[in-house]
């Protein structure tokens, strides 16, 4: 089976533009508000104003391009090949990242650094964890079907990877992956009562943990009561709800954000989405989120139309983990749900989530051609 399907292969068409062009707008869109968000933070710890939009370029942007690239021109079937081996990859470097390689920042080990390369390996495992599951799943009834031969191994699986990340501790990201590959078992034919049976799982796991942490409790507690301690535990929230309404209608003006000097914590990442919010308003807000639903939309309107298994998984899987994570950030900002900690796809500064969220749009664009 060639790596690069030529354009005489059966079947195959032009790629899907929609996709092209949302994934584009986002990660344009994100350089402009990330220039904005992140002015006065960089001339403060680094005497330049472009600081973080220049890192962005070089580590996300340019990193990203050539991962578009080589993810739309190489066949997605090819993935089944070696699903195995980039999944297995994936654990051991996130089993890396409690050895001296690991990078602590702000508390938290995510960080895998091997000379001057520092990247998330929670990052990569979004691809490879989804690709190793469709696969696993894709044309296997037996795995939907069977509780000792599938529904054991998948919560063994999910049950691996949130004990890894939540070790970070990265509770966020295991909770999305999580959610997500709930998606793709129920949309490989799972029995709803296996679907149940995880989500009370995972909800009891989740308070748990919650409860025994009191980082994360306090997070839980301020979201209940956003006035409870308006200094310390509900800051960031309160902050980012006075930079979300001070936006209005049309925003105060690009540029233009009293929060982000010093007032709204993580303006870069965490809470871009105040920054947006506050600067381009309603208006600028729903455009952004019309965006994000345009591009989740077509990634599941092309997995009802393509015949193959594994790339309707893929998919699935890719659109619901862009959709999860959007919505969640947006969501935490928004005060509908409990802080995280989870950037905005393609938006928020991070270049190896840049570089990432990009490859899955290449991954999308490459079936798109075969649906």
């Amino acid at each position: 089976m060639p790596l690069f399907k030529s354009n005489s292969w059966a079947g195959k068409h032009s790629p899907d533009y929609v996709i092209i062009l949302s994934t584009f707008f986002l990660v344009i869109f994100g350089l402009v508000m990330l220039a904005s968000a992140s002015s006065d933070l960089g001339q403060l710890r680094f005497g330049d104003s472009y600081f973080y939009l220049k890192h962005q370029l070089l580590y996300g942007l340019s990193v990203g391009l050539i991962g578009f690239f080589l993810a739309s021109k190489f066949y997605y079937r090819n993935y089944q090949n070696i699903a195995v081996i980039l999944f297995i990859l994936s654990i051991l470097m996130l089993t890396l990242i409690f050895t001296p390689l690991g990078i602590t920042r702000g508390g938290a080990t995510r960080w895998l650094g091997i000379g001057p390369v520092q990247f998330q390996p929670s990052e990569l495992l979004k691809i490879t964890f989804i690709v190793y599951l469709a696969s696993w799943l894709g044309n296997k009834s037996y795995r939907q079907k069977s509780f000792f031969g599938g529904f054991v191994p998948f919560l063994i699986i999910i049950g691996l990877i949130g004990i890894l990340l939540i070790l970070q501790p990265s509770t966020s990201i295991a909770a999305i992956l999580i959610l997500t590959a709930l998606i793709i078992y129920f949309s490989s034919g799972a029995k709803l009562s296996y679907i149940f049976s995880a989500i009370l799982l995972g909800i009891f796991a989740f308070l748990i943990i919650s409860y025994l942490s009191p980082y994360r409790w306090e997070r839980i507690m301020s979201f209940v009561n956003p006035g409870l301690d308006t200094q310390s535990s509900s800051y960031q929230i309160n902050q980012a709800l006075i930079a979300v309404g001070s936006g209005g209608l049309k925003g105060v003006g690009y540029g233009q954000s009293t929060t982000k000097l010093f007032y709204l914590p993580q303006p870069i990442d965490d809470s871009i989405f105040a920054v947006i919010a506050e600067e381009t308003g309603f208006i600028g807000s729903a455009v952004l989120i019309m965006v994000f639903l345009m591009l989740t939309t077509r990634s599941f309107l092309l997995a009802r139309k393509i015949n193959d298994e594994f790339g309707q998984l893929l998919l699935i899987g890719f659109g619901s983990l862009i959709t999860i994570q959007a919505f969640i950030h947006i969501g935490a900002i928004s005060g509908l749900i409990p802080l995280t900690g989870v950037p905005l796809p393609y938006i928020s500064y991070g270049g190896t989530a840049l570089a990432i969220f990009m490859t899955i749009s290449g991954i999308i664009v490459n079936i798109s051609k075969y649906t």
